[in-house]
């Protein structure tokens, strides 16, 4: 079971129902701020222990981006099967959790979970108010819009320049390419940026001497080929793919992808979490005093909450845009200044201010 601190977690759920098989858990970290807020995965590999470190993650994240949520996380455990299967299995996981919902947890998407998933659970507990990044028809700013990638990109853009360098000419490599990783490398292209390389689940792609075209990409992408088959690039495995000698690399999968089997291999100046804690801090900091610069998951990803904050409002598209780069772009910039001032990692810098952010707030007490 997951350990407790000053901080949380508040609530522990697990879901087990024999009869079809489904195992899940919610964690509620902490609702200093208001509504644990935070996405539901579903993985083969998801366990309490992984769902209690992103409800932790969320509640930095949320603190960070100035929004009245608090932290929490979801998982079930999904070995895949048709949509049948996955519509039971996420349906029964709502009616288990409905109690929680609305009062203590708002739901979103997540690894495995979309906007249809979204609309599943609305229906499954009758309040669409118990989920964001549901679809429009819903009145929701489903994450298919690409807010988290948005994001990434001015995280990754205000990384570049704090190192001295020139977005249109450092080389980026972008390591997953599903709902974050392929808007990454979309709002990059749109602003200049040297793509050099890109993974996706089934291999990478990398380009020595040029950058990667989106309409190629778009291509392979409508054939359902991998990035790998790129024409007149060097396919790769990822293992190979995370020893590149790229200025960024862009981390837009799942949990812990750099580990104690590849973290000596990195060779980028600056990595960018687009995923959440895609490495543990131990080997974040690790990394952090040979040089590398990093911008961590608990700020550079947060266009997804932000972006359900702005749907919890009733914003349009363009005001959430709007919302992400301006919440991103200052506390990203802030972070940054603070650590090349303080000579600490960036990380140790965030958490800071999130805590003093939370510690000052007083804790809500919900019906």
């Amino acid at each position: 079971m997951t350990k407790t601190d000053d901080i949380g977690p508040e609530q522990v759920i697990i879901v087990n129902n024999p009869d079809i098989g489904l195992s899940g858990f919610l964690v509620i970290d902490n609702t200093a701020l208001g509504l644990g807020k935070g996405g539901i995965r579903m993985t083969p590999t998801v366990t309490i222990d992984e769902v209690a470190r992103l409800a932790r993650a969320m509640t930095w994240k949320n603190a960070l981006a100035d929004i009245p949520f608090g932290g929490a996380k979801a998982g079930i455990v999904w070995n895949g099967g048709d949509e049948n299967k996955k519509k039971q299995f996420v349906q029964n996981f709502a009616r288990a959790i409905q109690p929680l919902l609305v009062k203590r947890y708002i739901a979103g998407p997540d690894v495995n979970t979309t906007e249809k998933e979204m609309q599943w659970i609305a229906e499954a507990v009758k309040n669409s108010q118990s989920v964001t990044g549901k679809p429009a028809k819903l009145k929701g700013l489903p994450h298919e819009l690409g807010s988290t990638g948005f994001g990434v990109a001015h995280a990754a853009k205000i990384a570049i320049i704090a190192k001295g360098l020139d977005i249109k000419s450092a080389s980026v490599a972008i390591e997953g390419f599903g709902n974050v990783g392929s808007f990454v490398f979309k709002f990059l292209t749109e602003m200049g940026a040297k793509i050099v390389a890109v993974a996706d689940s089934r291999g990478g792609a990398y380009l020595k001497t040029s950058k990667f075209n989106a309409n190629k990409i778009s291509a392979l992408r409508k054939k359902r080929l991998s990035i790998s088959e790129y024409p007149g690039a060097e396919k790769m495995t990822r293992e190979k793919f995370f020893a590149l000698p790229v200025d960024v690399l862009i981390l837009a999968t799942v949990t812990d992808v750099i580990n104690e089997s590849n973290k000596n291999k990195i060779q980028a100046k600056i990595i960018v979490e687009g995923a959440n804690i895609p490495m543990s801090e131990k080997i974040e900091t690790e990394l952090a005093q040979k040089g590398v610069l990093i911008v961590p998951d608990i700020i550079a990803n947060s266009g997804g909450v932000i972006s359900s904050y702005a749907e919890y409002r009733g914003y349009d598209s363009q005001k959430m845009f709007k919302l992400v780069e301006e919440k991103i772009t200052a506390r990203v910039r802030e972070v940054l200044q603070k650590s090349v001032k303080q000579n600490k990692n960036p990380r140790d810098i965030a958490l800071k201010i999130a805590q003093e952010i939370i510690t000052h707030k007083p804790r809500l007490i919900f019906s």
